[in-house]
């Protein structure tokens, strides 16, 4: 009996199952044929080749262009038009998983048989690739066993569509972390622009929800995000801004601090004192008279 490599008979043996090839096609269908709602136990797995089709796959739609791939789930209601004017080509390779025993595992997942994904979708998994992408290649490769009539056939069949999931797992885990990248930096982004905001605004009786709505954040996330990237929350940050533009008021000019508390965004010279104390551990009026002091000690 033929036997797997090695080093596929060693990943076989953690495992307590492994995909199997139902029936893999390549079809050209026109811009008149669509597909009558269906559903069947296996997975589904759809490449697109030429032309643009649109799937439904329970109440969500979803557009395939050329080089676009979905895998449905199994008992999942699924139909799919030709929307392009000229032919439509796509490759279709249906699948289950099948335990050690021979036994369909019916409720096993390729997000369980290697890390595939942590899609948003429930009903199936989408990928965007590239015509010369290795998942491609593995899938014209399958189709290309398939017409073969020699020795081994279905073993290569078998490690084909476990290199398959190999690649498929790679690619959705790039994915991901490019995803999570994009989200970091723009977040970044913004929480610098809700700094800028707060630096050119904070004479004004701004809130932190005012804050928040000006970069479109919940003011609770907003508040745990910005205190992760910087440090401090933003409710401290804006009364020491407050607090600093105050201090040289305080120490260059003779306006009243009733007048100085409004002028830098408090509500009340009342509230004013009471920041100003908890951050300088004085009051406005006594850090007025030592820096004036200083500045005259400096004079003589």
């Amino acid at each position: 009996m033929a036997r797997f490599p090695r080093a596929w008979e060693i990943f076989l043996q953690q495992k307590d199952y492994f995909p199997v090839i139902v029936k893999s096609i390549e079809r050209i269908h026109d811009s008149t044929w669509s597909m009558e709602m269906n559903m069947h136990d296996h997975y589904e797995l759809v490449y697109m080749k030429k032309g643009v089709s649109v799937f439904s796959v329970g109440r969500d739609k979803k557009t395939l262009e050329p080089n676009d791939m979905i895998i449905i789930k199994p008992r999942q209601r699924h139909k799919f038009s030709v929307k392009s004017d000229k032919n439509c080509e796509f490759i279709v390779l249906s699948f289950f998983f099948r335990d050690n025993n021979g036994k369909n595992m019916q409720n096993t997942s390729p997000d369980d048989f290697i890390d595939v994904t942590d899609a948003e979708q429930n009903n199936f998994i989408y990928l965007r690739l590239t015509r010369k992408n290795e998942i491609v290649n593995v899938l014209e490769s399958i189709l290309h066993e398939r017409d073969r009539e020699l020795e081994w056939r279905d073993i290569m069949s078998r490690l084909l569509i476990m290199e398959l999931f190999v690649f498929v797992s790679r690619y959705l885990k790039h994915e991901r972390e490019e995803s999570i990248k994009k989200r970091s930096l723009k977040m970044k982004e913004l929480l610098e622009m809700a700094k800028e905001y707060m630096d050119n605004n904070y004479k004004r009786e701004i809130a932190l929800a005012d804050v928040a709505k000006y970069v479109y954040l919940s003011e609770s996330y907003f508040a745990h995000a910005f205190k992760e990237e910087f440090g401090i929350s933003p409710k401290r940050y804006l009364l020491n801004i407050r607090v600093e533009a105050s201090k040289h008021l305080l120490a260059d000019t003779d306006m009243k601090i009733s007048d100085i508390a409004l002028s830098v965004g408090f509500s009340s010279q009342q509230r004013y004192n009471d920041i100003f104390r908890k951050f300088e551990n004085i009051t406005p009026l006594k850090y007025r008279k030592t820096e004036k002091q200083n500045k005259v000690n400096k004079e003589l």
